[in-house]
């Protein structure tokens, strides 16, 4: 029988790093506002992962305390974010990040 291979720090980096590259074709190819909401969270989230990634190895505290108040701004940040969006989704149905940059007055 074979051990199960322990994931290394390495493993979590280099899943942080296709995380957020999927986010980021996710931003850059898709033009509704929220499916780029949710790839922005994906990259923020690969961030956070490579910071307590980074933390553990170093066996320094400081990643892991940046990662628990990066998450708190980004809940507030998705109360306000998913509630801009939503509320343009119900006065333009279908529309997409083009439009919503015509809206700037």
């Amino acid at each position: 029988m074979l051990a199960a291979a322990t994931p290394t720090t390495t493993w979590y980096l280099v899943l942080g790093a296709v995380l957020f590259g999927i986010g980021a074709v996710g931003v850059l190819v898709r033009r509704n506002p929220l499916v780029m909401f949710m790839c922005i969270e994906l990259m923020l989230n690969a961030v956070n992962l490579s910071f307590v990634a980074l933390a553990k190895r170093l066996g320094d505290i400081g990643g892991q305390t940046t990662v628990f108040f990066v998450m708190v701004v980004a809940a507030a940040e998705v109360v306000v974010g998913l509630g801009i969006i939503v509320s343009i989704m119900r006065r333009r149905p279908g529309a997409t990040a083009d439009d919503i940059a015509q809206l700037k007055g």
